[in-house]
């Protein structure tokens, strides 16, 4: 697995906690005794479960080194843990509400990580989770039509899944394992300076593997490229900036008895 840059996924902390914030206001345990927030990150979304529901004990968990650190240092009053869900989640408690802000499209197999995830709950417990959707937005689409260039030779090596399924899979998913759940998405416009500021958005997030499996030199073009094509096809509006579209889709459901 390639590392993740807590400093540059930070560069648009704002944008990235709205969600958290929208997800977790539709939480329905009023009192819940203890939260796990699986992908963390940088602590950002588990500050906004800290600031909700003050009383809960709290748990945030993240693959990456970097990002426990960084978590730990911004928010010394929650607790976090450097853990894999995909092999650990059995060794981890059974939980109130079970948190997950932009982390699921990381993890493959989610007909057989939902369900795990419900395991994972007491009995009306809340499994709140919300997944980027972008596949249709523009820069994605350049995004995905550079990186499977041969020049880039990125099909013979081992890149980071980064997949979601469809809503209505999600739907049945879910149906699978409760009559109670909400599914909704929205669409986020951010503005931007500019379509080098869209860019290293990505880099922090969808982009990051590819850059890591480059060399520097060859980094640097992927980035350039992209950067490049971006630029011929967003629009600049009257202030000068660029709307960047971002898609998410969320679902909140509970563990009935």
């Amino acid at each position: 697995m390639s590392k993740w840059n807590s400093e540059q996924y930070l560069k648009f902390k704002k944008q990235r906690t709205q969600p958290a914030i929208d997800l977790a206001k539709r939480i329905s345990v009023e009192h819940p005794n203890n939260i796990l927030d699986i992908g963390c990150g940088p602590g950002n979304s588990t500050s906004v479960l800290k600031k909700i529901f003050p009383q809960a004990c709290i748990l945030g968990v993240d693959s990456s080194e970097d990002m426990i650190k960084k978590a730990k240092e911004l928010y010394p009053d929650i607790n976090f843990k450097l853990c894999d869900v995909t092999t650990e989640l059995d060794k981890l408690d059974k939980y109130d509400v079970i948190f997950s802000n932009a982390c699921l499209q990381w993890i493959p197999n989610h007909k057989e990580f939902i369900p795990m995830l419900f395991n994972s709950l007491n009995e009306n417990g809340v499994l709140a989770v919300q997944i980027p959707m972008n596949g249709r937005e523009t820069l994605f689409k350049i995004m995905n039509e550079v990186i499977s260039e041969p020049q880039w030779d990125f099909s013979s090596m081992s890149i980071e899944t980064n997949e979601t399924l469809l809503p209505e899979e999600y739907f049945d998913i879910l149906s699978s394992c409760t009559e109670n759940f909400d599914i909704w998405e929205t669409v986020y416009y951010h503005n931007m300076p500019s379509v080098e500021a869209m860019v290293e958005w990505v880099k922090g997030t969808r982009l990051r593997p590819y850059l890591n499996a480059l060399d520097k030199t060859k980094a640097e073009n992927l980035e350039k490229e992209i950067t490049k094509r971006a630029a011929m096809l967003y629009n600049t509006q009257e202030n000068g900036e660029i709307i960047f579209k971002f898609r998410r889709f969320f679902f909140v459901a509970i563990k009935l008895n």
